[in-house]
């Protein structure tokens, strides 16, 4: 099995911690690295602590997503935290630098896919790699629900024609491993007597 570098943007919002529970549960394989990756908007001031501080601040937050790795033992985790005035360029070039296979964003409001979608027409160019862009999940009707991530269906996955990659991988098989735990029948084989 090849390794693959499966990028995560680390945003302090809760579509990307479920887009990041969501992919641990469902398309991280043992071996797999997960690279975290979060921008943080470069200061015009001429204090230096100002930016040591967003600085400080992006780390924690990625050590943050960190915790939530540990939690998966099969997760090598990478952790880049960088400085850019437009996110979404950044992202792109950390995702080209890295030889991500896959993009895994929480996609909400204030989305920088949204920004990057408007300035460019089709951005599906700029990604040379799949990416699966998660919503958070509506809040009614699950009172009660611990962990909503591993609940989740494709519906409310985001894979925009814009964004997508071709995928050349062959198509999976669909299947269900015990359709129904009743019809599982016990069969013993007597055992044939000598005569």
């Amino acid at each position: 099995m090849d390794v693959r570098n499966i990028a995560v943007v680390v945003e302090d919002v809760d579509a990307a911690r479920t887009a990041l529970q969501w992919a641990l549960h469902n398309i991280i394989r043992y071996g797999d690295i997960i690279t975290l990756i979060h921008v943080y908007p470069i200061t015009r001031s001429r204090s230096k602590s100002k930016a040591r501080v967003l600085r400080l601040r992006g780390f924690q937050l990625a050590l943050s997503f960190q915790d939530i790795c540990s939690k998966f033992s099969n997760t090598k985790v990478e952790i880049v935290v960088t400085e850019e005035d437009h996110q979404g360029m950044k992202i792109v070039a950390m995702v080209r630098e890295i030889g991500a296979s896959m993009l895994v964003v929480g996609l909400h409001d204030h989305s920088f896919l949204y920004n990057l979608a408007m300035a460019h027409n089709n951005i599906g160019s700029y990604f040379n790699c799949r990416v699966l862009a998660i919503k958070q999940p509506p809040l009614s009707g699950m009172v009660g629900v611990q962990d909503s991530s591993t609940i989740m269906d494709f519906s409310q996955i985001d894979m925009s024609t814009l964004l997508q990659v071709p995928d050349t991988s062959p198509p999976k098989v669909k299947y269900r491993i015990c359709p129904d735990p009743t019809a599982i029948i016990c069969r013993l084989r007597r055992s044939r007597r000598r005569r």
